[in-house]
């Protein structure tokens, strides 16, 4: 009887996913069925398609993957991963079931539970805070000396993009998306900034590390705005790690999983910190075919701060910011955080519980 139900479900399951687009664009339900579980069991995947980018700013991914703690926490579980250079990319993938997980800034995941009516994710954990602001050439020493300026982003509508253009605004200067306005924003691949900036294409950049520290310590540029500065306790969410929904309801044992492999690397970096920059070289080594030079990678560590808290109020804020700016129409997002599971294994870990909750 058990092996009917089963089997019933499993044809109902597809049934539905052949009538949905997104479903359609990236379900994968011949090669990633669930596999047997025991009576009470969470059911798991027999693969788990993971996205991150080759930045410091996701260290925790890096570190991760290189020293095989996911594919420790994993078990049976495949590990696939797929790199990106910003969050809409990444949210694309992720909308169109090409991957299942990824590690991202918070305003595409706030764009995806907006564009999906709050039905493609959930926010399942923190990963990094700081490590991101606006570097400029030595003769701009404030606002006012941006007008006329060419400002580069990693990408239009990625975190920071829209933390460039809601400090542009506070300060009584505009930027509309196609590069006109008081200050010319002009989004571009990091890779590309970095390289922009040194040539003087570009007079500045607002972006995470480690090209911060690029174009500080390489190209001489000044730190006009440590974006830390500008949020509460110096504290702000950067990365976090989000999952499809749907992939979520159908494997969350192994979601469970890929966050014991997540908690794992953040307490990794803690307690062994010098060994970690050197894998999370190694990884971006691997992925770009180029290490970063050791005073790059220590300054961009020291500029960061991993914890497995998502820092729930900044995402709230970052929401406004966007809408403030335009990027986003008036969004509602209760329910975008499902910390369930995170606090269960932090529980279990000795460690305190995150919230979700909004600054009172």
């Amino acid at each position: 009887m058990r092996s009917r139900t089963l089997r019933a479900l499993a044809l109902a399951t597809a049934a539905v996913a052949a009538t949905t687009a997104l479903a359609a664009c990236g379900s994968d339900d011949d090669s990633n069925k669930k596999a047997d579980t025991a009576a009470g069991a969470e059911a798991e995947a027999k693969t788990i398609k993971l996205g991150y980018f080759p930045n410091i700013t996701h260290a925790p991914a890096l570190v991760g993957v290189n020293k095989g703690l996911f594919k420790e926490a994993l078990g049976t579980t495949e590990l696939q991963t797929q790199t990106f250079n910003a969050g809409p990319a990444a949210l694309e993938a992720l909308l169109s079931g090409a991957i299942d997980a990824t590690y991202i800034g918070p305003n595409p995941a706030i764009n995806g539970w907006a564009k999906s009516k709050g039905s493609a994710l959930k926010i399942i954990a923190g990963s990094t805070s700081g490590g991101a602001g606006l570097v400029v050439k030595d003769t701009i020493n404030g606002p006012a000396d941006l007008k006329g300026k060419k400002i580069a982003t990693p990408q239009l509508g990625n975190t920071q993009d829209v933390a460039l253009r809601a400090w542009l605004k506070s300060n009584g200067l505009n930027a509309d998306t196609n590069g006109g306005g008081d200050v010319s924003v002009l989004p571009q691949d990091n890779a590309t900034a970095v390289q922009a900036f040194a040539q003087g294409a570009i007079d500045g950049a607002w972006v995470p590390e480690p090209s911060l520290s690029k174009l500080v310590l390489e190209s001489k540029g000044k730190l006009l705005v440590d974006e830390k500065t500008l949020w509460p306790n110096q504290e702000f969410v950067t990365t976090h790690l989000i999952v499809s929904q749907k992939f979520l309801k159908e494997y969350p044992g192994t979601v469970k999983k890929l966050l014991k492999g997540h908690i794992a690397a953040v307490r990794y970096i803690t307690d062994n910190n010098a060994d970690a920059q050197k894998a999370a070289n190694a990884q971006i080594e691997s992925l770009t075919g180029k290490a970063l030079k050791d005073d790059i990678l220590a300054a961009a560590f020291k500029n960061l701060k991993f914890t497995n808290d998502p820092i729930a109020s900044s995402l709230y804020t970052s929401a406004q910011h966007a809408e403030e700016v335009g990027l986003l129409d008036k969004v509602d997002l209760k329910g975008i955080y499902d910390l369930g599971p995170l606090n269960e294994l932090l529980k279990a870990d000795g460690q305190p519980a995150v919230s979700d909750a909004a600054a009172s």
